[in-house]
């Protein structure tokens, strides 16, 4: 059984003036997210073979936080198609995947991720409707599914846990933006 991990970047900063969007970084409440999420991560044992990213700014910083809590590097690989990619082109960019890979994390941006999880799981499973309400920033899809990468298609994957940041710390939570 494959399992693909998706994590959304962080709380990043607001626009600021002469910023691109690319080059936002995160928030004070994004940093902490991103710690804790990476907590959570080791503590359900979770190992990736390999990690692909976007190399937008929040994202790496993302990365590295979450690096942080999980007490491990990621080292992952760059890949530009996934900046604010949609659904189907992440799923070319997982499709990719060596056979050998058992375990991927990709993080990247919303919408994208979102639209992936209900591109993947079927209508009415567990935990679906939770995703499809709103994936928040440094929230955590966990899916599975049987075959190889280049098999992954619409409605053959599981949801096995998704984990928001306000899961982990009400303080994280939008009532407290």
């Amino acid at each position: 059984m494959k399992r693909l991990t998706l994590l959304r970047h962080a709380k990043a900063g607001t626009d600021a003036p002469g910023i691109r969007d690319f080059d936002r970084g995160l928030n004070g409440k994004g940093h902490r997210a991103a710690r804790l999420v990476g907590q959570s991560i080791r503590a359900h044992g979770l190992e990736f073979d390999r990690v692909i990213a976007s190399p937008a700014v929040r994202v790496m910083e993302t990365l590295e936080d979450v690096a942080t809590g999980y007490g491990r590097a990621l080292a992952p690989e760059w890949e530009k198609r996934i900046y604010l990619a949609s659904a189907v082109t992440l799923l070319d960019v997982i499709q990719e995947t060596p056979a050998g890979v058992e375990s991927l994390l990709l993080a990247g941006h919303n919408p994208g991720l979102e639209d992936l999880v209900l591109m993947l799981v079927p209508d009415g499973t567990d935990g679906r409707d939770t995703v499809e309400q709103k994936y928040p920033t440094a929230s955590v899809a966990e899916l599975a599914f049987e075959g190889e990468w280049a098999d992954l298609k619409s409605g053959t994957a599981t949801l096995t846990r998704f984990t928001r940041p306000r899961d982990l710390d009400a303080t994280l939570g939008p009532e407290f933006d």
